[in-house]
């Protein structure tokens, strides 16, 4: 990298596992956590979602982006190219081999995981929920007096999961008191489009949760607070479960969101 410092902080969802952890141990919902930095691999992106102009040995055909190409285009594709305020990232072109490699032993098992966990939980319980848990930095006013959200739900515009599900934890965070905005600017990417299938009873949503929430100044390290955003969204978590898997609550069973 020309700039590891810059472009790692900037890259990833800084210690949002952290919060993912604490959320899991309170409410007992499955956890499952990406050990790759996103510099090395995007999971919320396709596969073949690569600027393979990136790639010093790609294929004939593929010198520019892939037909996927949704990030890749401005640099955030599969594997990142570009920063603003940086510019290129690498100071040399991958091999194909590397991209492969990164793609079958971090990729295609990542993905295996989730898809196998959320099958378990629909087969036990008749639906499953996946919460795709991510950092973003603070939101820009869109005018002096504006108060941005602190918190995106993301549905793929209702595509991903059943739109009660998205109803629902907006009116959550509306009752605490907190700022949420349903789709936009984040709508949330391939994980969704991936693992959502709400037809058959397994509903993904992307949650998106304000770095300055949970974070210091330089969005580095904790702050006092993250353990009362993990707590908040405990209760989202609980909230949503009760709406996604109703017929437990009739049985009196444990309830279980992914």
């Amino acid at each position: 990298m020309r700039d590891p410092a810059y472009s790692m902080l900037r890259l990833e969802d800084r210690l949002i596992d952290v919060v993912a952890m604490d959320i899991a141990r309170e409410t007992g919902a499955p956890l499952i956590i990406a050990q790759a930095p996103r510099a090395m691999i995007d999971l919320n992106r396709a596969d073949d979602d690569m600027d393979w102009s990136m790639v010093a040995d790609g294929d004939p055909g593929k010198t520019g982006h892939s037909r996927a190409n949704r990030r890749a285009r401005s640099g955030l594709g599969l594997i990142p190219r570009r920063l603003t305020g940086l510019g290129e990232i690498w100071s040399e072109r991958h091999t194909k081999a590397e991209v492969a490699e990164r793609i079958g032993a971090i990729h295609d098992p990542y993905h295996r995981a989730v898809s196998e966990a959320l099958s378990a939980i629909r087969r036990r319980w008749g639906a499953a929920l996946l919460v795709d848990l991510h950092s973003m930095p603070p939101l820009k006013k869109r005018h002096p007096d504006d108060q941005p959200a602190e918190f995106v739900i993301g549905d793929r515009f209702g595509a991903s999961s059943d739109g009660m599900l998205s109803a629902a934890a907006l009116r959550y965070f509306a009752r605490h008191e907190r700022r949420a905005a349903h789709n936009r600017p984040y709508a949330g990417g391939y994980v969704l489009d991936r693992h959502g299938k709400p037809s058959l009873g397994i509903h993904a949503i992307q949650l998106e949760v304000c770095r300055s929430l949970y974070l210091d100044l330089r969005h580095e390290a904790a702050n006092r607070r993250l353990p009362q955003i993990a707590r908040l969204l405990s209760g989202l978590v609980r909230a949503l479960a009760t709406e996604v898997i109703p017929p437990a609550r009739e049985r009196d069973l444990p309830l279980a969101a992914e």
